[in-house]
């Protein structure tokens, strides 16, 4: 396989997973388009928000449409609170209060022009959790290292399919920079977002840390069998093929969540 083209696929196959994997999320925002008394509304609705200010929910809803936000803390027994939205413009806007990191809120809205009302949704509420400012330093060099381990996990799996090439050098790649995105500045984005470093095996269920664990232990197995430059090549493809499934599982699931039964 030529040079150009070796990159090329592996480039292409990280930046699909990478993609499906953001938009697969719960954490992206909900996006959908429904019919209220004749009028088509467009919404884009907030799954994720900061714990420094109240969350803002808004619909462009042209007048005469009218409507209201009801919310209450996820998974508990609290009643639905209920608050109008404010036209502000073409817009109708809520807020959702606040909540400590790891908390989540499930909302509905609903639309009317008067007479009947509309849950844009349906019966389903959207789900939203809050988390502590995480800074700009972190972020970006936790995102550009998780995607050149994904990229150079990729090159390996396709270097063990060409027989021309060694992926030798793509493995350790692969393991230092899944060393480095998962287990040092993922936890310290975990730490700051939410206060706690890790939540996957053994301390918890955090599918994230979880599946970053798995993928690391296939590579460490294929380190160690392609030790004094074997290629090992099943062992390559057998990491690469497990890392690119499990990122495929959307980021974010079963990530932390606040038990609210469990504050004063």
């Amino acid at each position: 396989m030529k040079k150009f083209l070796f990159w090329f696929l592996a480039v292409v196959i990280t930046l699909g997973s990478a993609v499906y994997q953001q938009k697969t999320g719960p954490t992206h925002d909900l996006r959908g388009k429904v019919v209220v008394e004749g009028t088509e509304i467009k919404y884009k609705l907030p799954r994720t928000a900061e714990t420094v200010r109240d969350a803002e929910v808004a619909i462009a809803a042209p007048a005469p449409l009218l409507g209201y936000l009801e919310y209450k803390r996820f998974k508990t027994d609290d009643d639905w609170t209920r608050v109008p939205l404010a036209r502000e413009g073409d817009r109708l806007v809520g807020l959702l209060p606040k909540q400590p990191a790891a908390g989540k809120l499930a909302y509905k809205v609903s639309l009317t022009a008067g007479y009947v009302a509309t849950a844009i949704t349906g019966e389903d509420p959207v789900v939203i959790r809050f988390k502590d400012p995480v800074p700009a330093w972190v972020i970006f060099p936790h995102v550009l290292v998780i995607f050149a381990a994904m990229l150079f996990s990729t090159a390996a799996g396709l270097a063990a399919l060409d027989k021309k090439r060694n992926p030798r050098r793509f493995v350790l790649w692969a393991v230092g920079l899944l060393f480095v995105g998962g287990f040092v500045l993922g936890p310290l984005m975990q730490k700051f977002a939410f206060g706690v470093a890790w939540t996957g095996f053994p301390l918890g269920m955090d599918l994230t840390d979880n599946k970053t664990l798995i993928a690391f232990l296939f590579w460490i197995a294929a380190l160690i069998a392609g030790r004094k430059g074997k290629p090992a090549r099943p062992f390559v493809l057998a990491a690469s093929l497990v890392t690119l499934l499990i990122f495929l599982v959307p980021h974010s699931l079963l990530g932390s969540e606040l038990d609210y039964s469990k504050m004063q």
